[in-house]
């Protein structure tokens, strides 16, 4: 599937499938966090069993205000441990399946919110 915004001002992901995600047109096919606010980086993991509360832990400090979790090619829910350092400083955190998040993250960057979208990609099968 292949989307493209109207305009936008932010990072966006212009298309996605089984294994990668193109942001701005660049295919990436490793875990990644895209922030709104345009910081791109690489998330260390290759599948959902990596992830751990490090993980998570590090979210905190873009300066977001919701977090969109995508957990992979089916959609799994990180334990609550996980998510306190981000409940903590009140981040709103929502859970899918990562081409779900691909689609969430693009709405709510483009209306100009701060969202981060942390995306498990794993290889494809």
């Amino acid at each position: 599937m292949k989307f493209q915004p109207d305009k936008s001002d932010t990072k966006t992901i212009t298309a996605y499938g089984p294994g990668w995600i193109a942001v701005d047109q660049e295919k990436l096919t490793h875990s990644i966090v895209l922030s709104s606010l345009g910081e791109l980086r690489d998330w260390h993991c290759s599948r959902f069993e990596d992830l751990g509360a490090e993980h998570f832990a590090q979210l905190a400090d873009f300066g977001v205000e919701t977090i969109i979790f995508g957990s992979g090619q089916r959609l799994r829910f990180p334990p609550p441990a996980w998510l306190a350092p981000l409940m903590g400083k009140r981040l709103g955190v929502e859970t899918m399946d990562t081409q779900a998040a691909c689609r969430t993250y693009n709405i709510l960057a483009g209306e100009g919110r701060k969202v981060l979208l942390a995306a498990v990609l794993e290889a494809a099968v």
